[in-house]
């Protein structure tokens, strides 16, 4: 990594860091999508994995909310779940005459809804309101849930037969669309030796306190942004707008997703300061779910992925400034970017 920025962008840079390592104890050689899937939540946002079983989806979920101290539900989606089964269901109490109110699985710090897929698209969207607001509504009452709060999604992109695709405005309020991988043959091996202590998330230690990660993510979002990166995020979103192999565009929602992401990812690669390679890195994981091709487009084998890239290549990319070899060490926010 570059030179770790100065002050509260140090911090968090430290914080990330060591959620990096920690995590990576339970996920062997996927760094990578490990620094994604951390960047999300520094974002404070959600996360769909669709994967092949036994990726370690659901372990990537208790890792980050082992590490930073959170708690963590999981539900397996299922034809016959109901939306009271997440959200919670009021119980007539015969001692008092009176309605309490039962809170579901949803009132937690990382909901972990495996297989999401496999439930009806009734008890799907009973996510829609807590994901967008962070708070649930049962009997005309609405109750917050705790923060920081994430949806981690998985599903299975092999086995469709029961299950119910998800809609395009449930997946807008997923941040990211990300993919684990098989691990490599390095880390095969180092899982066998592992010893057998049944969950595997259980040697790891919290590493900091509420108030800390609370501080973290308030860094995060102050991390710098170029008026001229703003302006080339803008460019690639309205591409996707009247691009000819698209029929659905990228949103608002997805647009204030793609630069919250970028500045936790900056803050993860050391800097204070937001820069291209940062959004071309994100683009796709962010974007793509968003969006949907053509059928005619779908016939020719063209992907969501593919018109992206092909996007962030006619898209004209902002050159620095205000850095050089003789003022490498001025301070990170001096550095500013100019459209090309």
């Amino acid at each position: 990594m570059s030179r770790p920025p100065r002050s509260n962008s140090h911090r968090a840079w430290l914080a990330f860091n060591r959620l990096l390592e920690n995590v990576e104890q339970v996920l062997k050689g996927k760094s990578e999508p490990i620094q994604l899937a951390l960047a999300c939540l520094m974002a404070e946002g959600h996360l769909l994995i669709e994967d092949k079983p036994g990726t370690g989806k659901t372990s990537l979920a208790k890792a980050m909310a082992v590490s930073f101290g959170g708690s963590i539900r999981r539900v397996q989606f299922t034809p016959d779940l109901l939306p009271s089964d997440i959200t919670g269901v009021s119980v007539y109490n015969t001692a008092t005459g009176e309605f309490s109110f039962r809170q579901g699985p949803v009132f937690t710090n990382i909901l972990v809804a495996d297989e999401i897929n496999r439930a009806s698209p009734k008890t799907q969207a009973a996510l829609l309101e807590v994901m967008e607001e962070r708070q649930v509504t049962v009997d005309g009452s609405s109750m917050v849930v705790p923060r920081p709060f994430m949806v981690v999604a998985t599903q299975n992109p092999l086995d469709f037969q029961g299950t119910y695709p998800l809609p395009e405005v449930q997946l807008d309020r997923f941040a990211m669309k990300l993919s684990l991988g098989y691990a490599d043959r390095d880390a095969e091996l180092e899982v066998m030796v592992r010893p057998d202590s049944g969950d595997v998330t259980a040697s790891l230690k919290q590493l900091f306190d509420f108030e800390h990660l609370s501080n973290v993510l308030m860094w995060v979002r102050r991390t710098t942004v170029s008026p001229a990166l703003r302006e080339y995020i803008a460019d690639i979103i309205m591409r996707t707008r009247d691009h000819r192999d698209l029929r659905l565009g990228v949103s608002t929602r997805g647009t204030l997703t793609l630069l919250a992401i970028a500045r936790a990812l900056a803050v993860s690669n050391a800097r204070d300061y937001v820069t291209p390679d940062d959004i071309k890195t994100i683009t796709v994981p962010v974007l793509a779910h968003r969006m949907a091709v053509t059928p005619e487009a779908e016939m020719d084998g063209i992907t969501e992925a593919d018109v992206l890239n092909s996007i962030l290549d006619q898209v004209p990319v902002p050159r620095a400034r205000g850095r050089s070899s003789s003022n490498e060490d001025a301070p990170d926010e001096a550095l500013a970017f100019d459209a090309e």
